[in-house]
């Protein structure tokens, strides 16, 4: 079992790696203006991933412990994902024309309809992906899941760097500067067409003799809350790139979203270690939570967290200079660099506040994660709505940092009243404060010397090595023998 649950973690940070190392070759062939729609119709879905799916994948597995009968659960599952799939397949392709002008991408409604066909097809194959987890199946899983990175990366590399350079094209196929960002949604569209007639046999399980109308009304209760959250999650994501693009000129707001877009790629290398630890430790925290000193053992994995989670932020602030100007490639996409110390300090509180979260979830009231990504969002819309027209994605930037901020901050002042945790707060809050005044200050008078960054780097991760004990005394013993 712990194997599979390492198998499934592993599988879910490797295909969050496969969108980061494509960026490159999107930015390198494509300025912002071009790159626009790319980050424009993805941040939008996410949103309808969300509703598309409303929770189902987590009902299935709460409905898993008690329901007897896997036939009728599977089936309900499904269909219910499938009939809300096909419901908006069928709505935004008899509307895609009305669709693009509302989103303000009249010339964009192939894209659009690309889209579409792509969301709806990861959408059918959500459920399928779930039965596989639920019969134990991981390799399956994994096979399928990164298949789908791997063939969406080739197309990609295919699409925007060898096919440009054959003037002849390659089976019949001709590079066409004119479609441009579309080649990316084609490779997308087959990579997901490909998921799907993989997973065909596996749809099949459910059947609509064995749909229950009472089990579904249970499961729609249970599922609703969590798709609200998750709306709420996807909004402090994604929204702000629909504010640039509704708030500012058109021309201004296509620069400014392209070049957001690409740059908040880089924040990636934070988001990995965070999702890898976040996916390890959960079951821990739910196994321990019995424990006589289980609160002791959560401060002390926050410890560790929030100082591996600083080392990260500090390495990438003293070397941004060149890890930056490496990965976009093009000059094009430069003047977004100095966001990315604030977008990575906003990065750290979101991991912090995820490892809070531990605090509702043992006392299963999750329905408080919801209300706090409430707030959360709330903050995001003000600053953006108001800011954006005047300071373009740095308004963006911020509305970010503040969001993460007031949710790690409620989170923190609600849970030691509800569940209390004995934190460190205070020598986390000294780690935390000069990783922040050193990276911002480094970052802003000194970036172009890479070996002063490095030293300070090195000097304090020595410093926090050491006092935070993040070597086992066991293993310092062996080394010293």
């Amino acid at each position: 079992m712990l194997g599979q649950t390492a198998l499934y973690g592993l599988t879910t940070v490797i295909i969050r790696l496969f969108p980061f190392i494509i960026n490159p070759y999107i930015t390198d062939s494509f300025g912002p203006e071009a790159y626009s729609p790319f980050a424009d119709f993805y941040s939008v879905a996410g949103v309808i991933a969300v509703l598309l799916t409303h929770g189902m994948e987590t009902t299935f597995f709460r409905f898993a412990m008690e329901e007897k009968n896997d036939k009728k659960l599977i089936s309900t599952a499904f269909f219910s994902v499938a009939a809300a799939t096909l419901l908006f397949l069928i709505f935004s392709l008899t509307f895609s024309n009305e669709l693009a002008i509302a989103f303000k991408t009249p010339t964009q409604v192939n894209l659009l309809t690309i889209l579409v066909v792509i969301l709806s097809l990861d959408a059918f194959s959500a459920m399928p992906f779930v039965m596989l987890r639920k019969n134990e199946r991981p390799l399956k899983y994994a096979s399928v899941k990164i298949t789908n990175g791997i063939v969406n990366f080739i197309l990609v590399v295919f699409f925007l760097q060898v096919l440009p350079r054959i003037p002849d094209g390659v089976f019949g196929i001709k590079y066409s500067p004119a479609f441009g960002i579309g080649y990316v949604f084609v490779a997308n569209l087959v990579a997901s067409a490909l998921t799907f007639i993989l997973l065909f046999k596996d749809i099949f399980v459910a059947k609509l003799k064995y749909f229950s109308w009472e089990l579904w009304k249970k499961m729609l209760k249970y599922s609703w809350p969590i798709t609200i959250a998750g709306l709420a999650g996807i909004i402090n994501e994604t929204l702000d790139r629909q504010f640039l693009k509704f708030l500012l000129p058109d021309e201004t707001g296509r620069h400014e979203l392209g070049v957001y877009g690409a740059v908040a790629k880089i924040v990636t290398f934070v988001v990995l270690f965070r999702q890898a630890y976040v996916l390890g430790i959960e079951p821990f925290f739910f196994s321990h939570s019995k424990n006589e000193n289980a609160g002791r053992t959560y401060a002390k994995l926050m410890d560790v967290f929030i100082a591996v989670n600083c080392m990260i932020v500090l390495f990438l602030c003293v070397n941004l200079d060149w890890i930056s100007r490496f990965y976009l490639k093009n000059p094009e996409y430069y003047e977004g660099i100095p966001i990315l110390p604030i977008l990575f300090i906003a990065s750290l509180f979101l991991g912090i506040y995820l490892n809070l979260s531990i605090w509702y979830k043992l006392s299963d009231k999750t329905i408080i994660g919801g209300y706090i990504s409430f707030i959360g969002a709330a903050i995001t819309i003000a600053i953006n709505f108001y800011f954006i027209p005047r300071y373009g994605y740095w308004a963006s930037t911020w509305a970010t940092l503040a969001s993460y901020f007031a949710m790690m901050v409620i989170s923190y002042i609600w849970g030691q009243r509800k569940h209390p945790i004995p934190y460190n707060l205070y020598s986390n809050l000294i780690i935390i404060s000069i990783t922040i005044i050193v990276s911002l200050v480094y970052y802003q008078n000194f970036k172009h010397n890479i070996w002063l960054g490095n030293l300070i780097f090195l000097v304090l991760t020595i410093i926090l090595i050491k006092t935070q004990n993040l070597i086992p005394k066991s293993l310092l013993n062996k080394i010293k023998r």
